[in-house]
Formats: C-alpha cells, sequence, structure tokens
C-alpha cells in the first residue's frame, strides 16, 4: 500500500458517536413534525427505522447513511400536505443545533495528525451546512482542509464522487489516501475511489458487517495513529 498522505473521514458514527449524537435529534424531529402527538411520534419513527420506546435505530435505517433528501423520501408518505424541500431545510436545521458527542477527543487527535503533515477532509452524507457546524461546535473546522456533504456539489456516498473531489483538493493520489468511516457507503465510496478503507466501530455496524470492506476495523478513530504508525 502507498504512503498514507491523507485522511478522509466520514462524520457521523466516525468523528461523533452515532448514537449519542443522533438520539435526541430524531426524538426531536419527530416529535416536532407530530405536533407533539406520540403515537404519531412513534409511527413516523417506524418509517424512518428508529424506536422510540427503546431509544434505538434499526440497522437499516436511512439516518445512518443516507441524504437528507432520502431520509425525507420514507418521512413524506407519512405526512401529507408536506412540502419536500420545505421538509429537508427543516431537517438541516434541526441537524446544525444537533448535541454532539465526540467519538473521541477530537481535537488532541486531529492536531495530532496535522502534526504528522496529513490532509485532513471530511465527506458526509448529511448537508455542508450542518456539518461545518457540528465541526466548529467542537472546535476543529479549521483543521480540516476539506469539507463535503450531499448538497456540496459532489454526489453522495457510496458514489466515490466527494472522495475523488478531496483528493484534488489535497492534491494527492486517491491510492495515497485512506477512507475512514462506520457504514458500508463509506468502504464502497471509498474503493470505489480507489483509496484504501478503515472502518470504526462507533456506528451501528458490526466488525463482522464492515470486515469484508475494510484493510482495517478499528475500535474508534483513535487507534488511526497506531495504525499509521505514528505511535
Amino acid at each position: 500500500m502507498p504512503q498514507i498522505r491523507g485522511i478522509l473521514f466520514d462524520k457521523d458514527g466516525t468523528l461523533f458517536d452515532f448514537h449519542g449524537t443522533w438520539a435526541s435529534w430524531a426524538r426531536g424531529l419527530l416529535l416536532d413534525l407530530a405536533g407533539g402527538d406520540p403515537a404519531r411520534a412513534a409511527a413516523l419513527g417506524r418509517a424512518a427505522g428508529y424506536d422510540m420506546d427503546s431509544d434505538v435505530f434499526h440497522p437499516a435505517s436511512p439516518v445512518i447513511a443516507h441524504t437528507p433528501e432520502e431520509i425525507a423520501e420514507v418521512l413524506l408518505p407519512h405526512l401529507p400536505g408536506a412540502n419536500p424541500i420545505g421538509l429537508v431545510a427543516r431537517m438541516n436545521a434541526l441537524a446544525a443545533d444537533a448535541p454532539m458527542a465526540e467519538a473521541v477527543p477530537l481535537l488532541p487527535l486531529l492536531s495530532r495528525l496535522r502534526a504528522a503533515e496529513l490532509a485532513l477532509g471530511v465527506a458526509t452524507n448529511d448537508a455542508e451546512r450542518p456539518a461545518r457546524a457540528h465541526l466548529a461546535v467542537v472546535g476543529v473546522e479549521a483543521l480540516f482542509d476539506f469539507v463535503a456533504g450531499s448538497d456540496s456539489g459532489h454526489g453522495a456516498k457510496p458514489a466515490p464522487g466527494p472522495l475523488l473531489a478531496f483528493a484534488r483538493a489535497a492534491r494527492l493520489d486517491p491510492a495515497e489516501i485512506v477512507m475512514v468511516g462506520d457504514s458500508a457507503h463509506d468502504l464502497h465510496a471509498g474503493r470505489a475511489a480507489g483509496m484504501a478503507c478503515v472502518a470504526v466501530l462507533t456506528g451501528l455496524a458490526t466488525r463482522e458487517d464492515l470486515a469484508p470492506l475494510a484493510d482495517a476495523v478499528l475500535p474508534d478513530i483513535g487507534h488511526l495513529p497506531g495504525w499509521l504508525g505514528l505511535d
């Protein structure tokens, strides 16, 4: 494998613990859309793969790795008269204020990777504005050379467009970049882009789900320095 000179991170489930961040967002969104009616919110939750009673996402929930537009598609049949554009805007507005649970302390880890002269980027299927808000609120946005959301003009994972855009922005060969993510979407995109792939277990997928798609499976991104030989 060529020397790694860049790291492209997924956001949710990778930089941030998935359940710790998105369970409260899902509950708030569903109650908001349901006008505060718990029974209607629970029905919307079932459509989105989220159980309001157990506070658990189904492994196939579109919230895990899909775009806001794709999440809206599964909710719209249960929201008669709702405007698709308005629904996506509402979801993005609530997402920007979601409480972020760092998978590991991000500032020291990312500062260490920058000190090793690695280019850093984020490619998320979230929209770009809430993604940048999430990075900013924990004080790490400035450490990234590149941030792309599903609405940034590069497409969305599992297509490789956002990954190749990072390679161009960083002036690196894709083979010099590792894609780090918690879902099959991330790893399929990494393979399609010709990048190394590392999976982490801070999302909802299991080691068994991700191992066939990855060069390595790590408990979390805090183990990246060791994998890269920086320790």
